[in-house]
């Protein structure tokens, strides 16, 4: 379940998904299979071969793309989200979610 975004920034995030950008959303979340973990980024591009490059960049497995909805996205968690989000340049994300 996400927790603290607005309907605009889902909506922004969609549409540069849909256009084969590379797209980051970062927001709250909960899964008891993960308990010490609060947020996550989702990482969408409809282009799947340019995510899966992605993916690759930074040592990620692209066979971990979420293929089941209509956006596809790689969900980061945990320490590899705070330094790609470190290396991105998305300081408002960390900042934002608390996450340095």
């Amino acid at each position: 379940m996400a927790f603290g975004i607005t309907k605009k920034e889902l909506k922004e995030w969609k549409s540069k998904v849909s256009k084969g950008e590379i797209a980051f959303l970062t927001h709250y979340w909960f899964d008891p299979r993960f308990p010490n973990i609060k947020t996550v980024t989702k990482v969408g591009c409809d282009d799947l071969e340019r995510l899966s490059n992605w993916c690759e960049q930074y040592g990620l497995n692209p066979k971990y793309i979420h293929h089941r909805s209509e956006f596809a996205h790689f969900d980061l968690i945990g320490s590899k989200q705070k330094e790609i989000l470190q290396q991105e340049g998305l300081q408002h994300h960390l900042k934002r979610f608390k996450l340095i």
